[in-house]
C-alpha cells in the first residue's frame, strides 16, 4: 500500500530533526570509577583548579582551589571534551573539577607529565611545583633532575633576596635599635614565602649575602651517587662553601 506523499515527508523530517538534537544534547557520561574511589589527588594546576556545582566547563563555580589542595576522588564523569572528577574538598565542599588540575600516584602517566610542566613553568610558579614534585614523587626516577633545578631556582632566590634587603633595610634604624645586624636580614620579610615552602637560607654578614642552604644539592650527592647530576651537584656544593666563607674585602 503506498503512503500519501505529506505525511511521509513529515516523518522524514521528523526523524532528521530528532537525529539532531539528540546529536546536540548528548547526556553526561557518568561512571562509578572502583579503581579511584576514595583515591587522594593534590591540585597542581591552578589554571584549572575551578571546583564546579555540575561536570561542565559551563556549570557554576564553587570556588578556585589552590596549588597543593589535597581532595577525594569520589566518581567521575566526561562532558564538554575533558574527565572530571567529583570531589570532597575539607574540610566540607564537594563539587566537580577538570582531572587535568590534580595529580597523584593512581595514575602512572602523572609523574612525568608533572616533570615536565616543573621544566616549562618559571617564577615563583616553577618553585612551588618543583617544591611540590619533589613531595608527591619521594622515589622519581626525574628527583635528581628536579632536585638540581630546584636548588638552582633557590640559589637564584637568594641573590635577588641579597639586592632586595640591601636595598630596603634601613642601616641608620638597625643601627639605632641596637639589634645585632644578621637578626634584621634573618627575619627579613620577603624571606617568609619561602619558608612557607620550607626553604632554608644562610646568611653570610660579612658579605651581607644570602645563599640557599643546598639542602637539594646535598641529597643528590649522598642519595644517589652514581647519578648524572652528581658531579653538578657536587661543584654547587663546593662554589656555597667558597660564598659563606668569602669577606668583604675579597
Amino acid at each position: 500500500m503506498k503512503l500519501p506523499t505529506l505525511p511521509l515527508s513529515l516523518l522524514v523530517v521528523f526523524v532528521c530533526f530528532f537525529t539532531a538534537e539528540a546529536q546536540k544534547r548528548k547526556p553526561i557520561k557518568v561512571t562509578p570509577p572502583p579503581s579511584l574511589n576514595g583515591r587522594t589527588a593534590v591540585v597542581i594546576d591552578e589554571g584549572l583548579s575551578l571546583l564546579r556545582m555540575k561536570p561542565s566547563l559551563f556549570a557554576d563555580s564553587v570556588r578556585r582551589l589552590r596549588r597543593g589542595k589535597r581532595v577525594q576522588i569520589l566518581g567521575t564523569a566526561e562532558a564538554d571534551g575533558v574527565l572530571f572528577y567529583k570531589v570532597s574538598v575539607p574540610p566540607g565542599n564537594f563539587g566537580w573539577m577538570q582531572s587535568d588540575s590534580v595529580f597523584g600516584k593512581f595514575r602512572t602517566s602523572d609523574e612525568e607529565r608533572f616533570a615536565r610542566l616543573v621544566q616549562a613553568s618559571d617564577g615563583f610558579d616553577q618553585l612551588e611545583l618543583a617544591s611540590a614534585f619533589l613531595g608527591l614523587y619521594p622515589a622519581s626516577r626525574f628527583r635528581t633532575s628536579v632536585l638540581l633545578l630546584y636548588g638552582d631556582l633557590l640559589e637564584n632566590a637568594a641573590a635577588k633576596l641579597s639586592r632586595d634587603a640591601s636595598s630596603r633595610l634601613s642601616r641608620r634604624e638597625m643601627a639605632a635599635s641596637g639589634a645585632p645586624l644578621h637578626s634584621y636580614y634573618l627575619n627579613f620579610k620577603m624571606l617568609d614565602r619561602y619558608r612557607r615552602l620550607g626553604v632554608t637560607f644562610l646568611f653570610n654578614p660579612s658579605t651581607r649575602d644570602f645563599h640557599y642552604n643546598g639542602a637539594s644539592w646535598d641529597e643528590i650527592v649522598r642519595k644517589f651517587p652514581s647519578s648524572s647530576e652528581t658531579l653538578e651537584a657536587q661543584r654547587r656544593l663546593d662554589s656555597l662553601k667558597l660564598k659563606l666563607e668569602k669577606r668583604a674585602a675579597d
